[in-house]
This record gives structure tokens, sequence and C-alpha cells, in this order.
């Protein structure tokens, strides 16, 4: 792909994401009242884990089938408080190393993808410019060759150009009405 289409299939994506979000922001919502505000239980006293994670500031650990506030101190939370292979967040089914795992490799692969996709711009544009400075050369040659071309054979044209007028006059003079006569 060309450093054209790469630019309008960016900008292209970009005002797709711009026109969704508009239209999703345009929506008219439905108001629910609501008697309660939803109230999350402490922590410490879910006993399951989709009740402990329905909380978003809660970890599951499975270990020891625990609750506990996420430390949110950290990034990361640190073996003291669960191993990385058995603490939950968000979801049930997926642990934080699995998670960080798929975060990493997502990352990778788009920075990856950004690298290739600039180095083969610089390359392109590398590549077509020498390529543009050869064309410009190869024209310039040609043009050379052929004004040297047109210097020797304008005399020479002009000479047989007036021979064969001669030849015609002097065919109208005698009456001559072969054309090989004209050429000998």
């Amino acid at each position: 792909m060309d450093k054209s289409r790469v630019f309008v299939s960016m900008w292209g994506f970009l005002l797709m994401c711009v026109a969704f979000s508009l239209t999703e922001a345009t929506k008219p919502t439905t108001i629910t009242p609501t008697t309660h505000p939803a109230v999350h239980k402490p922590c410490n006293t879910q006993t399951s884990c989709e009740l402990c994670l329905a909380n978003v500031s809660c970890l599951w650990c499975q270990t020891n089938s625990s609750c506990s506030d996420y430390p949110v101190s950290y990034v990361i939370p640190p073996a003291s408080v669960c191993k990385l292979s058995q603490a939950r967040w968000g979801v049930c089914w997926v642990n934080f190393e699995a998670l960080i795992i798929a975060m990493a490799v997502v990352c990778g692969t788009l920075l990856l993808a950004v690298t290739v996709c600039c180095c083969c711009c610089c390359c392109k544009r590398r590549h077509s410019s020498s390529f543009d400075r050869e064309d410009e050369q190869f024209a310039r040659r040609r043009e050379e060759i052929r004004q040297r071309s047109d210097e020797r054979s304008h005399p020479r044209l002009r000479s047989s150009i007036q021979q064969v007028r001669e030849r015609v006059k002097a065919r109208d003079r005698t009456g001559i009405t072969s054309p090989r006569a004209l050429l000998f």
C-alpha cells in the first residue's frame, strides 16, 4: 500500500470512530427512576467470585476463595495479596496473569505494526525518490541523444530533400515519369 492509501484509511477509521461516538452520544436515553442506589457490600463479606467481582474495587483470590479490596496503590497486585495466576479481577474466568500476558501481546503487536508501517512508508519514499532521480536522468540523456541525432541528421536531410526537388524539376523539364528515374 502506498502512503496515500494508508493515510486515507487511517483518516477514514478516525472519522468512523468519531461518527460512531457522536451517534451514541445523541441517542435518547430513557431514565428509569431508581428507588435505591446500588450499594456494594464490603469486599471481605463476599463469598463467591461473581458477587465479589460485581464491585470493580474488589479482587477475588482463587487460592483461599476470598474477596479483598484491590490494592489501588499498585497496578499489579503484589504476591502478598494473591498470586497472579490465582487472582481474578473483572471476570471470574480470566486470571490476572493471563490478562497481563494478553495485554502485553496486544500492545506489542500494535507497536510492531506501527513500526513496520513507518518503516515501509520511509523505505517507499526513499525508493520512490531514487526512482524519480533515475527517471529524470534517463529523460535528460534521452533528450541529449535526440538533440545530437537531430543536429547530425538535419544537414543530410536538407541536402537529400534538395536533391529530390532538383530531380523533380528535371523530370518536369525532360518528361520522365518513372519514379525510379528520380532516385538514380
